[in-house]
């Protein structure tokens, strides 16, 4: 089984919607994903929790944590979206970098674009990876 950690800032927006998508359209038994942040914040921003809702995911009751080098050693792929330097270096640890607009205090407009294009950038991810639930 094959972890995946999205990590951003805060871990109250990119990271969140990204760990969701994964996780919603993942095959479980091939890879699940986590979150976090390098200063994470004390909730998912309202807008996030708004558009994802509307994507048929709730968020409501997820709370931020932190990225810790323990955290980050459990993983097979570290998936970046704006901590840049702050996240941990772990040696043989898969690194990608998905540069994103950080949705907060964005209008929801633009939240949405952030949002449609997080889920097409996992569903690439999962593509790729071939850890995408089987067609029936």
């Amino acid at each position: 089984m094959k972890m995946v950690i999205f990590a951003c800032v805060h871990n109250a927006g990119r990271s969140q919607m990204a760990s969701a998508f994964f996780n919603a359209m993942a095959d479980g038994a091939k890879a699940v994903a986590v979150s976090a942040g390098t200063q994470p914040g004390d909730r998912v921003h309202p807008e996030v929790v708004a558009v994802m809702s509307e994507a048929g995911l709730d968020l409501s009751a997820v709370r931020p944590r932190r990225l810790t080098k323990e955290l980050a050693e459990t993983g097979s792929l570290l998936v970046t979206m704006g901590c840049g330097d702050d996240c941990p270096f772990v040696p043989g640890l898969r690194r990608e970098d998905w540069p994103l607009q950080d949705p907060k205090g964005q209008p929801i407009e633009r939240v949405r674009a952030v949002r449609d294009e997080i889920r097409a950038r996992v569903g690439r991810l999962l593509e790729t990876e071939g850890w995408g639930r089987a067609e029936s």
